[in-house]
């Protein structure tokens, strides 16, 4: 019998052909001796992605290929893993490889930890180093600041794409497009506890970014409305007993 997978790695890949094998294999070295799958979701990419995926498969068994048939976005792709996936544990991650999988054992690590708190359901990649643009960077910390302000969640760096979560608690969460960057916010609103740990972060070798920071900008501001307006709507029960 096929051993259930401790954790899942969700990629969300779209026109990534360059990059998808060298991920593959590193986090097949990350992960070596752990009981993992890895999930590349194809957000119907127009390159070669899906093919080269497919051709992956017979060097690397832990690797589930699944495919949109219509693009649908990062949220969703990641969300289309998580459904699909058979871990107890999450750890998602960029598909331009920007993202480095030998982190993911240091987040995992410090997500089941003997000590943890008991409604720990988070540990978010913080980019101690990051490899982008001034621009890029500068928009993203002015986006950051504003978005820690208003929602009060405890993140320095939402962008990050390499995270572990549980499954359970992320299942649990309002879903809408772009909610891969409210995650943390989300989590606390559920009543989960969440914690940060500093993550390498690297050049782009290949292929172009799918963001600018003014689309970027603009989302955003419908986006903090909207969970700024879940946030206020929300009440917890702090759980529950069957008496």
């Amino acid at each position: 019998m096929t051993r259930k997978p401790d954790i899942s790695v969700v990629v969300p890949v779209y026109n990534e052909e360059e990059n998808v094998a060298k991920l593959v294999d590193e986090i097949a070295v990350a992960l070596k001796g752990q009981a993992y799958e890895m999930l590349f979701v194809n957000d119907a990419s127009t390159d070669g992605t899906l093919e080269k995926l497919i051709a992956l498969k017979e060097t690397y068994p832990a690797l589930r290929p699944i495919s949109h048939r219509k693009n649908a976005g990062q949220s969703r792709a990641v969300r289309s893993g998580v459904l699909a996936a058979k871990g107890t544990y999450i750890a998602t991650l960029d598909g331009d490889g920007q993202n480095d999988p030998a982190d993911i054992p240091a987040l995992y690590a410090q997500m089941t930890r003997p000590d943890a708190p008991q409604s720990l359901a988070l540990v978010g990649g913080r980019r101690a180093k990051r490899q982008d643009s001034w621009a890029k960077r500068l928009g993203s910390r002015f986006g950051n600041g504003i978005r820690k302000k208003l929602l009060k969640d405890q993140a320095d760096d939402t962008g990050c794409g390499l995270k572990v979560f549980t499954r359970e608690a992320f299942l649990r969460l309002p879903y809408f497009d772009h909610v891969h960057r409210y995650i943390p916010a989300l989590m606390l609103r559920e009543g989960y506890a969440i914690e940060f740990c500093d993550v390498n972060h690297r050049h782009r070798e290949f292929g172009v970014s799918k963001y600018t920071n003014f689309g970027r900008l603009m989302v955003s501001i419908a986006d903090l409305r909207g969970v700024m307006w879940l946030n206020r709507r929300a009440r917890n029960p702090e759980g529950w007993d069957e008496v």
